[in-house]
Parts: C-alpha cells; sequence; structure tokens
C-alpha cells in the first residue's frame, strides 16, 4: 500500500508556463515506527523521482512544505509523513496553518494497527468510549479533507479526492491520510492505470452571467471605489489583470498580509497596506470610500479594523469561496480573480469611471505616502543614546543592500512586531516577493517557511527576518537548511521578549507581565544572556552580531556573498514602532479591574465599540 501510494503522487503532474513538472516536489520526512518500515521503504525505492527530505522537527517540515506550496502560488505543493503519536500531534499546528491560510499540504502521519493485535503500542491513545480513536483524529477539525485507510485498495478513491482538494481553488488546503502502520506494509493487486502519468488542471472559474451583471450593475453606481488585493488575486496569477483595472478605472489598490506584492509598490495607484497595520492613506481611502471591491480576501479583522474601517461602503466580494464572498453580508461575485477582473473589464470599459477628484486623491496621497517610508527606512541612527534601532530602520537597511531588493529579494516573516512593519514598509516589486504567514500569525514558522520558500526558488534572494521570541520557539530548520545546500539570509532581531504583545498588554491597560524577560520569573541569576550567533553558529550557519544599522548593511553584502545560510543579529528596541496608519483591533479589555488603566482602557475599548459594523 505505501508502495503504491508514493508512486501514485510521483505520477501527477501540472503544466507551468508550458513547462510539465512533478505536481509534487517530494517529501518531508522524519521517520519512526509506524512509518519507517512501510513509507520508509516506499519512499526509499522511489528516491530518484520522488524525493525524500530530512528534517528536524515535524512541525518545521510542514511548515516547509506549505512554504514552499505558498512560494508556488498553490500550484506545487509537497507531502510530510511521520511516526505515530507525538510525531503525527507536532503537525496539528502546521495543519491549521493551513486550513486557515487556504493552502494544499499533503499530511501522511502514520497510525496505529488495525489489526489491534498489539494493542496498546507505544504512544497509542487509548479510548476507553471509542476502539476506533487514535492521535490523528486530532487532524479532522484542521484537514479540508480526512481519511484512515483502513484497507489497502480504499486507495483507489482516497487518493483522487486528495488530489482534487489539494488542487481545487476554492477548497485548498491541508489533506490527512492516516495511515495505520500494518495496512502500509499490505499488498493489494492495484490497476496499472492507476499509476499511468496524469496532468493535473487547477479550473480557473469565470463569473456566472447574472451575478456578472449585478457586479458590473454595483460598481456603475460607485464614485469613490477601493479595491482590497488579497492572497486569491496572487494565486490565481492575477496581477496582470489587478493593474491593468486599475489603470483603466482609476481604482486606487490597498493590500492585505497576503495580497501584498500583487500591484508593484512604486504603482501610482498602490495606497499600500490596509486595516490594523495599515498605511495612513489606505486606511484613510478606506473609511471614505462608497465601494469596497474585497478581490480574493478573507476579509479578516486586520484587515478590516474589525469591522470598524469600511464605514458605510457597499462591498463587493470576488471570491472562489463562498463562504468568503458572503463575508459581512456583501455582494457576492463567485469567480476566478484573472477572470472577474478581466470579465468586469470588458464590461465596463467605456462606460464608467471613478470620480476623477478620487483618483487623482489617491494618486497623490500614495506618492506621499511612498516618500514617508522612503524616510522611515532610510534613517540609520536612533533618536538619542538611549535609543537602539528598531524594525522600520532594520527594514531599511536589508532592501538597500541590494540596488533591485525589490524584485530580487522574497521576505519572509510570520508574527510578532516585524509583521506590521514589513506591510507598511517593504518594498516588494514583482509578485510572491513578499511571504508573509498572518492568516495564523503562528510563531516559529519563520526560518522553516524560510526553507521552504528557498526550495521553490533557490535564484532569488530568501530573508528571513525574525524577532527572539519566534527563533527561540522553533530555529531547527536552519541546520536543514545547512544540510540541503539551501542558503537562507536570517535577520534576527533581538528585543529580549515578546515586544508586540508587551506592547498590547499595556495598551489594554496591563502592567508589563511576563513578556519580557525583565518582567518574568527567573531564577536567583536572571534572565539568560542568549548569543544568537553561536547558537546559529552551532546549528551549522555563518552568523555574526552587529551593533548598529550602517554594521547591518556591510553584514548584509557579506551574507549575500555567503554561499551558506548566514545569520546576522541585531539589538533592537521593543517600545519603538512605526507611528503611521494603522486602526482599531478589537481587543476585549477587562470590564471590572482595580487599575485605572485598565478602567481608562475599557471605556476607550466601549467607545471603540459604536463604530463597529455589525
Amino acid at each position: 500500500m505505501a508502495q503504491a501510494l508514493v508512486r501514485y503522487l510521483a505520477a501527477q503532474h501540472i503544466e507551468i508556463d508550458g513547462e510539465r513538472l512533478p505536481l509534487f516536489a517530494g517529501c518531508f520526512a522524519i521517520f519512526g515506527h509506524g512509518n519507517v518500515a512501510g513509507m520508509g521503504e516506499a519512499l526509499s525505492q522511489q528516491r530518484a523521482r520522488f524525493p525524500t527530505y530530512r528534517a528536524h522537527n515535524e512541525q518545521g517540515m510542514a511548515h516547509a512544505a506549505i512554504a514552499y506550496a505558498k512560494a508556488h502560488f498553490r500550484r506545487r505543493m509537497m507531502a510530510v509523513t511521520t511516526s505515530i503519536g507525538p510525531g503525527a500531534t507536532n503537525m496539528v499546528t502546521a495543519a491549521a496553518l493551513a486550513h486557515v491560510n487556504r493552502l494544499p499540504l499533503l499530511l501522511l502521519p502514520g497510525d496505529v494497527f488495525v489489526s489491534r493485535a498489539p494493542d496498546p503500542v507505544l504512544q497509542q491513545i487509548e479510548d476507553g468510549t471509542d476502539g476506533s480513536v487514535s492521535a490523528n483524529d486530532c487532524f479532522r477539525p484542521v484537514s479540508r479533507y480526512f481519511d484512515r485507510i483502513m484497507r489497502p485498495e480504499q486507495l483507489l478513491t482516497a487518493l483522487p479526492r486528495a488530489i482534487a482538494i489539494l488542487t481545487d481553488p476554492a477548497q485548498c488546503g491541508p489533506v490527512t491520510l492516516a495511515l495505520p502502520q500494518d495496512v502500509q506494509t499490505e499488498a493489494y493487486d492495484y490497476p496499472e492505470a492507476f499509476f499511468e502519468d496524469r496532468l493535473v488542471r487547477i479550473r480557473s472559474m469565470p463569473a456566472d452571467v447574472e451575478e456578472l451583471e449585478l457586479a458590473v450593475a454595483a460598481i456603475r453606481e460607485a464614485k469613490r471605489p477601493l479595491i482590497v488585493s488579497g492572497g486569491g488575486v496572487l494565486y490565481a496569477n492575477a496581477s496582470a489583470a489587478l493593474c491593468a483595472f486599475a489603470e483603466a478605472f482609476g481604482v486606487p489598490v490597498c493590500e492585505t498580509q497576503a495580497g501584498k506584492s500583487a500591484l508593484p509598490w512604486h504603482h501610482p495607484l498602490q495606497m499600500g497596506a490596509v486595516g490594523v497595520t495599515g498605511s495612513p492613506v489606505a486606511n484613510e481611502l478606506a473609511r471614505d470610500a462608497d465601494l469596497v471591491l474585497a478581490i480574493g480576501t478573507r476579509l479578516q479583522d486586520f484587515t478590516t479594523g474589525s469591522h470598524s474601517l469600511f464605514g458605510q461602503a457597499k462591498l463587493l466580494s470576488i471570491n472562489v469561496n463562498a463562504l468568503d464572498a458572503l463575508k459581512w453580508r456583501g455582494q457576492s461575485l463567485m469567480a476566478d480573480a484573472n477572470w472577474a477582473l478581466m470579465q468586469l473589464n470588458a464590461q465596463l470599459e467605456g462606460t464608467w469611471l471613478a470620480d476623477a477628484s478620487w483618483s487623482e486623491r489617491a494618486r497623490r496621497l500614495a506618492h506621499g505616502w511612498r516618500e514617508t517610508v522612503q524616510s522611515i527606512t532610510n534613517r540609520r541612527t536612533p533618536p538619542g543614546p538611549d535609543y537602539l534601532p528598531y524594525d522600520g530602520e532594520v527594514i531599511g537597511a536589508v532592501q538597500r543592500s541590494h540596488p533591485d531588493s525589490p524584485r530580487h529579494d522574497i521576505v519572509v516573516c510570520a508574527a510578532g512586531t516585524l509583521p506590521a512593519e514589513l506591510h507598511k514598509l517593504w518594498r516588494a516589486g514583482v509578485p510572491g516577493g513578499y511571504h508573509m504567514e498572518y492568516g495564523f500569525s503562528c510563531m516559529g514558522y519563520e526560518v522553516a517557511g524560510g526553507l521552504g520558500v528557498k526550495m521553490a526558488h533557490p535564484e532569488r534572494e530568501v530573508i528571513v527576518m525574525v524577532g527572539d521570541g519566534s527563533y527561540l520557539m522553533m530555529n531547527s530548520e536552519l541546520t536543514t537548511s545547512v544540510m540541503l545546500g539551501h542558503k537562507l539570509i536570517v535577520v534576527l532581531l533581538d528585543n529580549r521578549g515578546y515586544g508586540c504583545i508587551n506592547r498590547l498588554q499595556q495598551a489594554c491597560g496591563g502592567e508589563p507581565f511576563n513578556n519580557m524577560f525583565d518582567s518574568c520569573l527567573t531564577g536567583p541569576e536572571g534572565a539568560p544572556e542568549i548569543d544568537f550567533a553561536k547558537h546559529a553558529e552551532a546549528l551549522g550557519a555563518v552568523a555574526e552580531h552587529v551593533g548598529d544599522i550602517t554594521a547591518l548593511e556591510t553584514a548584509m553584502l557579506r551574507a549575500r556573498q555567503s554561499q551558506r545560510s548566514y545569520v546576522i543579529v541585531i539589538d533592537t528596541d521593543a517600545r519603538r514602532t512605526t507611528q503611521e496608519g494603522g486602526c482599531w483591533w478589537e481587543v476585549a479589555v477587562p470590564e471590572v479591574s482595580e487599575r485605572p488603566q485598565v478602567q481608562m482602557a475599557r471605556a476607550a475599548y466601549e467607545e471603540k465599540l459604536q463604530a463597529q459594523r455589525r
């Protein structure tokens, strides 16, 4: 059965830009009991057609596989296999991440014996009320498709269904095939036709005629339209169509975390990030718009300012996913982003334009914001001797270290303060140049994600920007990058704790508590002095610690010349952030507290709730 599974996966292909490529780039594997004999033998037999990569943490290797798929705009993907027990459950977080972000990931965890003859086996979870339960049932709520292969012939139906979900534009997400270790090793006479090479095609759905007419009517009524570009624009390869639509009709564009890079940073109608981590100009237009065209976005709370940002604008959602298209009681246009934009363009050409004063205002604001970004990122010295550099200045140094960084580099990040700073300040010149995991905002994704991106684009410079908190959570795939020869540049910003959540805690009226090293319980010797550069060297990377922004720039030049993963550590200020932009985000504040600061925060919270659109 395991041999059949691997052989089937190796036979799946996809065509990209006229080139026929394997749909699966291979499999990440950490072997243990439950997958070493069955899946291990099968992968060994197919190693020439279906490469197997050894990793160092099950969650990390699943993150790398997810990042690989995201970097390929969901057109190529990877599988991951683990032992039973903790090997499997270590991947549950990654499954949730892939589910939230609508990214393909094939999970192949080992499972307990179907025969139950040796029950309970090592690492088996026993349920006194249900004998069919195993640890892999944890994957059910975070999988788009789940199946436990109880007999070898079940692959004949399970595998086609798995591929269908993994390549479906609307239902795309993680698939879990739990593989009992005895069934993996059982034989079955599969039909030869099952293993024939197959070209997988990803559907591109045009809009329904009636829905299209209603959408056109809604747009024609608008004078102050605004496009919110989401990840669906990138996954549909709709960047060119987005640019053509914006230019043809004078519609300004802002971007979510997942949608950033669909339109180049310097485009005259590019307003930048929107929402809680948004630019001031994008959020200004969002408040004044009379129509929001939400294209390929989940409309999560960071985009909408917890439903307070878009005022009374009418919402038109263009999406392949019905759940997303119907959010916020908006008007829906169910369609692939590329198809929808081309169809709308054809219907509106010569008959409608955004109000000229609105388009001109957008261009003026966008130009001003680009100048502000340049001013922020070009600062090389802190405002005083008591201050360290902060994230915005670090971002500037990273991009200045290459003359064409917006087109050359791919930045990877996931959680903490950096996503807000990068959303506002990173200058992305080509689609995919900005790789942010912010659907699940999973600390620890960064290094593993960077590895997956580098595997997808070995010709590009992949720069992982990560805080010390996330780095400490998961850094083991740095060793994997060295082992596989996939060089990363890791810029590690050390602010000595969880700086982002520390600021949020205080904004909600709380005292600094249990986030920074200096506000948490420690032993008699106090908090550790961590030498991240030495740690990275111990994992096999080249590493150095720099003292300021100028030194960071020169270190980046050395890192770009390196053939091996290179880690640059810089101490940063946890207090300072980019003040420009942003909007309200609903974080519930205690209604009862003895702290005056909490009482004040609660009063402000209740006031903001009045502006929330329900």
